[in-house]
């Protein structure tokens, strides 16, 4: 593209709200004809306008079929009415292929099925649907596995990584996904039904003569073939990772005339996947990580090919920048400590039949960069060590957006390719590019393979930026093509890339690429507009130089976000990897239900969207949001696994204070979110209000009106321990124990366990001498002006302390998250904040900090821990199972994710089935399965209570251990409240 040609181009916001015509008869008839899902509504349209691109493109509906059925019911409707389709899997893609003005076929949910692995043959046979890591688990009982391997690898499914020919750092290993494919299943917009693969000359001549839609397919790929074979030898790079454009060489001799893998990074333009057998390889179960640390990222890349050399199954690179706004972004802190002195570094993994051998390789390596002029410094590491450096550079693409001082980092450039012998200049060259244009990005990537990503600051919503932008991507494709390299290495062209195609293949193959499409898809209707004739890459921008999101008043300071809403939201980059289900804590929602609503990328796009005003309509009114907020546990999970650290549970509530606002709250809100004040008037007759709470008619009228489960029973009031013990008690150094609600007034030994503790630790130990309260349960339905209200009494109770700089120690995470997050961003400009966050502890990280000589008392057995997760979210779990280990107890983390309880969701009547899910899924398997002897511990209440009300046996807090002085267990069964 010329300069004198180069104009502003529509953005999203300038066709958000076109409507296919016969929509409303389109959206009945699928609805008449697929026994799947159908929807057409507002949210709908809004989850799916964008993936991990820089696109938006509204699209007509959703459809999520059951089988292959519903699948050709689906398409045969769309036929009739002339409507586009996308297929799409995890929404992942980062070329803006994953998103249109189309019906999307989402095969996520239900199409994600996958037969047994065959262990002779090496195969399997997936649906579209299938995710990577459950495709990689079953073959590794087997030692196979699936070779190519995404960042993305825990959602990702596998028709997408066919539409874009993914790769990953196991691909240096067993090649890209098109090197995998043994046949596909596939479905033509016309309703024609195909398996494809490897074809002879014998069985290419016989598809021919049959004659009919499939000869007429077969004919025009053997004239392409033929036609076109000079031009696909002359004009393809003769690297690892070609992944732009369709893969025609697939159709020359050499290629076998394989017309699965010609397919392969078509990226929905030519069919429609329904399944695929893929191969199998290999999988070394000996592995031995190793780091390199080089002067500077360039230098590491000209050492890439000596690296090779030594035959490693992974070599990834990573330059100081990458590291810098991980750092920044407080992403990793401990791990980054692993990597070795530098500022460019390989990262390089060897495989063996033995872990000797796999140590044996890694060791050879170090001697051989041991002698180079510029010798490296080198770190070989642990297999516990190996899984932390890996989740550094996994963590890599979307921790180099919104790094705090930093400009936001797009892609648009993040996936070129080039022969890793080129590699070296290749960086030089367009580094010096960047200087030129005055960006800034990380460079990282698959250096094994040439392929380098990157997330560079353009401005994307000004005119003069967009057209810069794209003045940038003209030149930087004439510096990849002068090295012999590819536009796309691995994330396919979309429309980042598909207009500049032609610069890459010349207009003869660029013709070759229209006629393969047009025998796949003639009438255009397969994802148009991505790969082939595509738009260009500075349209449709989910920004945009139009972008202009409202900007309402907000309680919560957001000042990360420049106090935005829609910045905030904007966050997001569609990364997905809320939508793991396999370990950690983020999305309980999602993994409960498998509903993009209700993970957390989806509802930041539907908070994006609801700032635009253009899909979502109404404002903070919005019953769709609503819905998908309600679902959110608030588990804060998000805030620390989310490499962007999108803070759902900060907007949820900054929602529904809004959504509330001049209007009547439902009953159970003013129940839950003020339980402090019942839970201290219960406290003066606990006995009988527990009564009056048990009494069978009273009890189940009471559990009607706020809305609880009839499964649920209510917590049990106590007598508070701030009344039975003095203010001050003990000697030495002073340290304020914060009474929380639910341990002062539902499970005081709690408190009388953490006194004793605090006491025995050489402390002179303070409680507070009125009623307080952080206000935890206000957050949790946005009564954020009466949230302001209690943050400032305490602050005003607590005065003294902060003023000396007492430590706070709290004994809830929930509680302590409080003051160590939403205090500051509610009261942000108040200097007693800044003091109580920096002074409120959990009772774990206070031992460890001021009382280092504290010794727990020994204990034998098993320890089971459950953390809550906030606990995990905010401050960790290193500071508690460093003390429960110390007890010389065996000690298991559990990586059980939210319990379910979540204060008040996992009593409402429409939330317990998913509370339950969530228990069953590890903590309440894992309880149950424990020895009588095994101490159970979370010092969360409400993960208690969830423990409690299913199992009967009470988790002990750890101050209740720490306070133990026998070998016996803590765990206290109770009768009442039990779950059948």
């Amino acid at each position: 593209m010329s300069n004198s040609s180069l104009v502003l181009l529509p953005s999203s916001h300038a066709r958000a709200r076109d409507q296919f015509p016969g929509a409303d008869e389109l959206e009945k008839e699928l609805r008449k004809k697929v026994r799947g899902e159908v929807r057409f509504d507002p949210a709908a349209k809004a989850l799916y306008a964008t993936d991990a691109s820089n696109y938006r493109q509204v699209p007509i509906g959703l459809v999520l079929p059951l089988d292959e059925e519903d699948v050709v019911a689906a398409v045969a409707v769309c036929r009739a009415f002339d409507a586009p389709i996308l297929s799409r899997g995890a929404g992942t893609s980062l070329a803006g292929q994953g998103c249109n003005f189309a019906v999307v076929l989402d095969f996520s949910k239900y199409m994600n099925r996958m037969s047994a692995v065959d262990p002779v043959a090496r195969t399997v046979h997936v649906q579209p649907g299938a995710i990577l890591d459950r495709v990689r688990e079953a073959a590794e009982e087997f030692h196979l596995t699936f070779a190519p391997d995404p960042a993305t690898h825990s959602r990702c499914t596998i028709g997408g990584m066919i539409g874009n020919n993914s790769c990953g750092v196991h691909a240096l290993m067993g090649g890209k996904t098109v090197d995998n494919i043994l046949s596909l299943d596939l479905l033509l917009y016309d309703g024609t039904r195909m398996t494809v693969g490897p074809t002879s000359a014998a069985e290419l001549e016989q598809q021919i003569a049959a004659g009919g839609r499939t000869g007429e397919i077969y004919t025009t790929l053997k004239q392409l073939a033929t036609s076109y074979a000079g031009q696909v030898r002359a004009r393809f790079p003769k690297i690892a990772r070609r992944v732009s454009g369709y893969n025609l060489d697939e159709l020359l001799p050499e290629g076998s005339f394989n017309v699965a893998r010609a397919l392969v990074g078509s990226e929905g333009t030519c069919a429609i996947i329904l399944g695929a057998t893929l191969q199998l390889v290999h999988s070394p179960q000996f592995r031995t990580l190793m780091g390199i640390g080089f002067e500077d990222i360039f230098i590491a890349a000209d050492n890439v090919p000596t690296l090779l050399e030594h035959h490693p199954i992974g070599l990834e690179g990573m330059d100081g920048l990458l590291l810098d706004a991980m750092r920044r972004k407080q992403k990793s802190a401990d791990d980054l400590g692993l990597l070795p002195s530098g500022d460019g570094f390989l990262i390089v993994e060897f495989g063996g039949a033995t872990q000797a051998e796999a140590n044996r390789k890694a060791q050879e390596l170090a001697a051989a960069v041991a002698v180079l002029p510029q010798p490296p410094s080198v770190r070989i590491y642990t297999s516990v060590e190996a899984s932390r450096i890996w989740h550094i550079r996994e963590s890599g693409l979307a921790a180099t957006v919104f790094v705090p001082g930093k400009g936001t980092g797009w892609e648009g450039w993040d996936d070129s390719a080039v022969d890793p012998k080129q590699l070296g200049s290749y960086l030089r060259s367009i580094y010096a590019l960047m200087q030129e244009f005055r960006y800034t990005s990380p460079m990282y990537g698959h250096f094994g393979e040439g392929c380098v990503h990157m997330r560079h600051d353009f401005d994307l919503e000004s005119e003069a930026g967009i057209l810069s932008f794209r003045r940038f991507l003209d030149r930087a494709t004439e510096i990849t093509l002068a090295h012999g390299g590819s536009l796309s290495g691995e994330h396919g062209d979309g429309q980042a890339r598909g207009a500049l195609l032609p610069k890459m293949f010349g207009p003869e193959l660029m013709e070759a690429f229209r006629a393969f499409k047009r025998v796949w898809d003639p009438t255009n209707k397969m994802n148009p507009g991505k790969l082939i004739d595509a738009h260009e890459p500075h349209e449709d921008l989910r920004l945009g130089a139009d972008y202009k999101p409202l900007k309402p008043k907000t309680h919560f300071a957001l000042l990360e976000d420049n106090g935005s809403f829609a910045s905030a939201n904007l966050r997001c980059v569609g990364v997905g990897a809320c939508r793991k289900t396999d370990a950690g804590s983020m999305c309980p929602s999602f993994m409960a239900t498998g509903e993009e609503m209700h993970s957390t990328r989806g509802r930041a796009h539907l908070l994006w969207e609801l700032m635009q005003g253009e899909v979502l309509e109404g404002g903070w009114k919005n019953k769709q949001v609503k819905e998908s907020l309600d679902l959110c546990l608030s588990c804060k999970a998000c805030k620390s696994e989310c490499p962007v650290s999108v803070d759902m549970a900060t907007y949820k509530s900054e929602f529904l204070s809004h959504h509330y606002e001049g209007r009547l709250r439902p009953l159970s809100h003013y129940a839950f979110g003020r339980i402090d004040v019942w839970a201290r008037l219960a406290s003066f007759a606990p006995g009988i209000v527990n009564a009056i709470n048990n009494a069978p008619v009273i009890g189940r009228t009471m559990q009607s009106l706020l809305h609880i489960h009839h499964k649920r029973s209510f917590p049990r009031f106590a007598k508070p321990f701030t009344r039975e013990q003095q203010s001050k008690s003990g000697a030495g150094t002073e340290v304020f124990l914060w009474a929380d609600t639910f341990n002062n007034y539902f499970h005081p030994p709690t408190m009388r366990a953490a006194h004793q503790v605090l006491t025995e630790a050489g402390f002179k130990v303070l409680l507070p001498s009125q009623h307080l309260c952080c206000g935890r349960p206000l957050y949790d339905f946005g009564m954020l002006d009466t949230a302001k209200k209690y943050l400032l009494k305490v602050l005003d109770a607590l005065s003294p302390q902060l003023a000396k700089g007492t430590p706070i120690v709290v004994l809830e995470p929930s509680c302590a998250t409080v003051f160590r997050d939403e205090l500051t961003n509610l009261l942000p400009h108040d200097g007693r904040a800044l003091k109580l966050r920096e002074q409120t502890f959990l009772l774990s990280e206070f031992l460890v900090k001021y009382a280092p000589e504290y010794r727990p008392p020994s204990l034998t057995g098993k320890i089971v821990v459950h953390g809550h997760c906030h606990h995990r979210a905010t401050m960790g779990m290193n500071d508690e199972m460093t003390l429960l280990r110390a007890t010389g107890s065996q000690v298991t983390l559990l990586d059980s994710g939210c319990c379910g309880m979540a204060g008040p969701f996992g009593f409402e009547k429409d939330k317990f089935d998913i509370s339950q899910k969530l228990a069953e899924r590890v903590l309440l398997p894992a309880v149950r399965n424990a020895s009588q002897e095994t101490r159970i511990v979370s010092d969360g209440f409400s993960c208690c209570e969830q423990v409690m009300q299913n199992t009967g046996a009470r988790p002990l807090h750890l101050a209740e251990v720490l306070a133990q002085t026998s070998n016996t267990s803590g765990n206290d069964h109770v009768e009442s409240g039990n779950l059948p």
